[in-house]
């Protein structure tokens, strides 16, 4: 990507194929820059630069960029363009907080199912996915370790097979990702062997313990952003 303004992301952007609806192509890709930060916040997000690296046209690009904006994902300036937003301390612990809330007892709700519907290979996907994000946090990879949270809280969810479930809660795990690396760093291992619990009790079809462990485990990282917010 090219270097701008609020510090650059490492990596190339991938080239977009012609296929399909472009301006929702765009939008998918610099979305996807944007969460995982290669497009960190505050970078000037530049038309041209973004079009020539994508291998398209501008007009898409100010679509998708007008769309990011609607969404909370970029910010427009008067005279400079449009920049990624700079998410706020209130922001992350506001977002933590409505996790805590609904998103908590969706997830409880959905190791329900889990729990009783859970086979050796269910069980074996999140132990893989346990030792992935263990292997991050000793790395210090904290974009990996919070791409792999997401990634658990999704296989948790799977068995339910709650579709009204899977969209809501795809949006949060993309904020989450994006808002909350540093709080990855500080719960670090903890967070991850928090995870082992809500495993064991799913393999254990053990329904009410792994609602409960879930719902305790999202709520200890509510409480981790907030310190971070207070120290």
């Amino acid at each position: 990507m090219p270097r701008g303004g609020g510090g650059g992301g490492g990596g190339a952007a991938p080239r977009l194929e012609r296929p399909g609806p472009l301006c929702d192509r765009v939008h998918e890709a610099l979305l996807g820059l944007i969460t995982t930060r290669a497009l960190r916040p505050g970078r000037h997000l530049v038309e041209s630069e973004l079009a020539g690296h994508l291998g398209v046209f501008r007009r898409p690009v100010r679509e998708a960029l007008q769309r990011l904006h609607a969404e909370g994902w970029a910010d427009p300036r008067p005279a400079q363009g449009a920049f990624v937003h700079e998410p706020t301390e209130e922001e992350a612990g506001q977002l933590l907080t409505v996790r805590t809330l609904p998103e908590a007892e969706a997830e409880a709700e959905a190791a329900r199912p889990a729990a009783g519907n859970a086979g050796s290979e269910g069980v074996q996907a999140l132990e893989a996915i346990l030792a992935e994000g263990l292997e991050a946090v000793r790395s210090d990879a904290a974009d990996a370790a919070v791409a792999l949270n997401a990634r658990f809280h999704a296989t948790v969810r799977e068995p339910a097979g709650n579709a009204v479930l899977a969209g809501p809660a795809a949006q949060v795990d993309r904020r989450v990702r994006w808002y909350c690396t540093p709080v990855a760093r500080q719960r670090g291992e903890r967070s991850w062997t928090e995870h082992r619990e809500p495993i064991a009790a799913i393999a254990a079809r053990d329904e009410q313990s792994a609602a409960r462990l879930m719902r305790e485990h999202t709520e200890h990282t509510r409480r981790s952003h907030h310190a971070r917010e207070d120290s």
